[in-house]
């Protein structure tokens, strides 16, 4: 496991709306939503298989009947030749700098 937070409610938060170019940030109130994000737990596995083992293995996160969507993470390879070698390498240096701060 790399990470696992919970998050504050939405109504603590903002959104930010993609279209095409265009980003414009939604501040709150939001409409209600039957479904939200409330945390998130950070695997590295090797499969979607490994991922249900290990939820598998995990207490019910909610008094009552619930459940856990299991989503893969967006890897650079993912956009094929869209990342470019100067995205590529814009990307580590940012994660560079994140890894930097975090040891301080």
């Amino acid at each position: 496991m790399l990470a696992g937070e919970g998050l504050h409610p939405s109504s603590k938060g903002v959104r930010v709306h993609f279209s095409g170019s265009d980003r414009t940030v939604i501040q709150r109130p939001f409409t209600p939503s039957q479904e939200l994000v409330v945390g998130y737990w950070l695997w590295q596995v090797n499969s979607i298989e490994e991922a249900i083992s290990w939820v598998k293995r995990y207490p019910n996160p909610m008094p009552g009947e619930s459940e856990i969507e299991i989503r893969p993470i967006f890897e650079a390879e993912d956009f094929g030749e869209a990342m470019t070698p100067e995205l590529r390498e814009q990307e580590d240096r940012i994660r560079t700098q994140v890894e930097t701060r975090q040891q301080q």
